[in-house]
């Protein structure tokens, strides 16, 4: 499946220059990553396919005078002799129905994502995050004062991820302006005007946790990441 691609080369351009600008206030770094994603979700897609199938057998084994009234119905047989293994043979076809129809249902993605309980995919867009945090930036730094901001638009969700030293001496609510900013932009479709706001808002902190030295030097790219 083709990745959508949300920003233009001057979008990444305006990003990468709002890094710039804030990194010359502080000796910190600042990784921005734009996500389509942030998990492909089979489990959640493969629970709900076999909660579907699990229902369907339970209200058939509820009503199967009604299920079987209805085949019988359909096939035109009036004075129908049930063998057990006839039963079991129309409930595993009813059961793999069922769980066929709910996997495809969610093959249209906003109907999958529609699905995914909003714990799972706060927990799943901050793991991702981490994972791309110590990746892209957790120790890179003479200082250890990376930031990564984290953007993941199938789940409408933004993460930062500070360095140990950031971490020590800023409070994690500090970020939660930033992020909601950020946000208020995305949901608005200025993506990359979200984005630059809130490397803004991160590099406003830095600056005052971690002014620039006069041997600082830069340590990570401050070029967008776009998965």
């Amino acid at each position: 499946m083709v990745r959508p691609i949300y920003l233009s080369d001057a979008e990444h351009r305006q990003v990468s220059e709002a890094v710039a600008a804030a990194e010359m206030l502080t000796s910190g770094e600042i990784v921005t990553v734009l996500a389509d994603r942030s998990d492909g979700y089979a489990d959640i897609a493969l629970a709900w396919s076999a909660l579907a199938a699990f229902t369907a057998l339970a209200v058939m084994a509820l009503l199967p005078e009604f299920y079987l009234g209805q085949f019988d119905r359909l096939t035109g047989n009036w004075n129908p002799e049930w063998s057990a293994g006839g039963i079991f043979g129309i409930a595993a076809a009813v059961g793999i129905l069922k769980f066929l129809a709910a996997w495809l249902i969610q093959l249209w993605r906003p109907v999958k994502f529609a699905l995914i309980p909003s714990p799972v995919k706060t927990g799943r867009v901050r793991a991702r995050a981490v994972d791309l945090f110590k990746v892209g930036a957790e120790r890179r730094t003479h200082g250890r004062t990376g930031v990564l901001i984290y953007l993941s638009m199938r789940e409408h969700r933004a993460e930062i991820v500070a360095d140990e030293a950031i971490a020590t001496m800023v409070e994690p609510e500090v970020w939660g302006e930033a992020m909601a900013a950020m946000i208020a932009q995305v949901r608005e479709g200025r993506i990359a005007d979200g984005i630059v706001v809130a490397v803004a808002e991160v590099g406003k902190v830095l600056a005052e946790k971690f002014p620039r030295s006069e041997n600082d030097v830069n340590e990570v790219p401050d070029r967008l990441i776009e998965l």
